[in-house]
């Protein structure tokens, strides 16, 4: 981009800059307009936050995928047997075909817009069928026969969790953080949303753009100080509907500048001339940087003056966003670090820091799973699963190697251990410990929604616990007073 004349306004990008963002001179936004003929702008499409059952065929698993779908959260199921699951799970729900024992099964279009995992996936051990309430079959057999283990434990409790953590790994890493533009994967709207809004506006020359490289953004052009102007920016048309940012408490530039000084600038007005709550900051030449706004730092500005009185930020309402270099800072005062001329601010990511960090793995493991080969141990009061672990190629130990993969991999989680599973109907009172020595039976009912409460729950975060149900009780859950007795892994 060569540097412009003096004083030669260009009165037809002035034009296309006010039919961008939809705007007429002393009248502001037009949205309204077209909304009112039908033809309104584009909607911002939030990506779809979606829940992926693995084991979604079992017990627990397609009661869980069941509430889900009842709640209106969009599930995916991850099953080894899709004509199986098909007719156990039925056909509004969203298939995919995979195998944790078989890393290479488990693409990144498993894992696409995923915001959580419940896990119930389980080494196969029979005979399963004709499965009681109290589960009387399964456990005669376990006393009197050899049950024949279908699965290899290790390759499902262990490495085929190992390979489920490290293919989702890249989805639910980022945690607390909310992605409002990732300019390194950019999506087809993006170019619909951002748009230059440079000095022309007020009969200034200089000119900007925001151009997509591999890299992320550039937002780059030339800064004159001809005609009284000295500023350029680049901003976004109008959310529709507008962000609410209200669990958050900020916002996170990553960026690699020219080693000016840039301001951001949001909005909680869709005004198109509105109040405008800015934050200066600094850039390093050519490094890459991570800046951190937060909200109660933004100060509310109109036309680069301060308003001492203004109204405070409303991050429940975020329509627009902005990036601007200017001749100005605020009040008069001028940029310490401008100069005319060419500039480039690389922008990598936008996004709103601060959040609530919630489980994004529940995984359902087994109470016991600590208790084989434990010293003192009286194997005659223990579960079957616990006196016959060896014989059931170590299941209980591969279980415990399981959880170590989650509580290791940086993944917000919650470990679920029930006691005897069974048949019987939920809705009873849920009873929490840790340290692995309850013994009892939770119902498959009740372990379905305590696996949907988990994700909801901070306190659930980073934690291990085991599970059953308490007899004879006629309360309802508290799932908050529940989860706010565990400690922390």
């Amino acid at each position: 981009m060569t540097e412009p004349q003096k004083g030669q306004w260009d009165g037809g990008r002035f034009l296309k800059t006010l039919a961008y963002f939809k705007v007429i001179p002393f009248i502001g936004n037009i949205n309204w307009i077209q909304n009112l003929l039908g033809g309104g702008a584009k909607k911002r499409q939030e990506k779809p936050n979606i829940i992926l059952v693995v084991g979604a065929t079992g017990g627990v698993g397609k009661r869980v995928v069941q509430r889900l779908q009842q709640q209106g959260i969009k599930v995916r199921c991850l099953v080894r047997d899709r004509k199986k699951a098909r007719t156990i799970l039925g056909n509004t729900v969203d298939l995919i075909e995979a195998d944790l024992t078989l890393p290479e099964t488990l693409t990144p279009d498993v894992f696409q817009d995923i915001n959580a995992i419940i896990c119930c996936s389980g080494t196969k051990v029979q005979p399963v069928e004709g499965d009681t309430p109290n589960q009387e079959k399964y456990y005669q057999g376990i006393k009197f026969y050899m049950p024949e283990v279908v699965d290899i434990p290790e390759l499902v409790e262990y490495k085929g969790i190992q390979n489920l953590i490290n293919a989702a790994f890249p989805s639910l890493q980022k945690t607390g953080d909310k992605i409002l533009f990732d300019f390194t994967h950019p999506t087809e709207d993006i170019k619909e949303i951002w748009g230059a809004l440079d000095d022309i506006v007020m009969g200034g020359i200089s000119e900007s753009s925001l151009k997509l490289t591999p890299d992320g953004a550039l937002f780059t052009g030339y800064v004159s100080t001809a005609n009284s102007g000295g500023f350029v920016s680049v901003r976004t048309r109008n959310f529709e509907p507008s962000l609410n940012l209200s669990d958050y408490q900020g916002i996170e530039l990553r960026v690699k500048g020219d080693g000016k000084r840039y301001k951001f600038i949001i909005r909680c007005n869709e005004g198109w001339d509105s109040v405008g709550y800015c934050y200066s900051f600094d850039t390093v030449y050519n490094i890459p940087i991570t800046i951190r706004i937060p909200f109660e730092k933004l100060i509310p500005v109109f036309r680069a003056k301060t308003l001492n009185e203004g109204k405070p930020f409303n991050a429940s309402q975020v329509f627009s966003l902005q990036l601007m270099l200017s001749k100005f800072e605020y009040d008069g005062a001028l940029n310490p670090k401008f100069e005319p001329g060419l500039f480039q601010l690389e922008i990598e990511s936008i996004k709103a820091y601060g959040g609530t960090i919630l489980p994004r793995f529940v995984q359902v493991s087994s109470a016991g799973v600590t208790r084989p080969g434990k010293p003192g141990l009286n194997l005659e009061e223990e579960p079957p699963a616990v006196r016959l672990n060896e014989q059931l190629g170590g299941i209980l130990t591969w279980k415990l190697r399981g959880e170590e993969v989650i509580r290791s991999s940086g993944i917000p989680y919650t470990i679920i251990r029930p006691c005897a599973l069974t048949e019987q109907p939920g809705g009873s009172v849920l009873k929490f410990a840790q340290g692995d020595t309850i013994k009892g039976q939770v119902s498959r009912d009740d372990m379905a929604e305590l696996c949907i409460q988990a994700l909801t729950q901070p306190k659930a975060c980073n934690t291990t616990f085991e599970v059953k149900a308490e007899q004879d009780s006629q309360t309802s859950n508290n799932w908050d007073e529940l989860f706010s007795q565990l400690k922390s892994d």
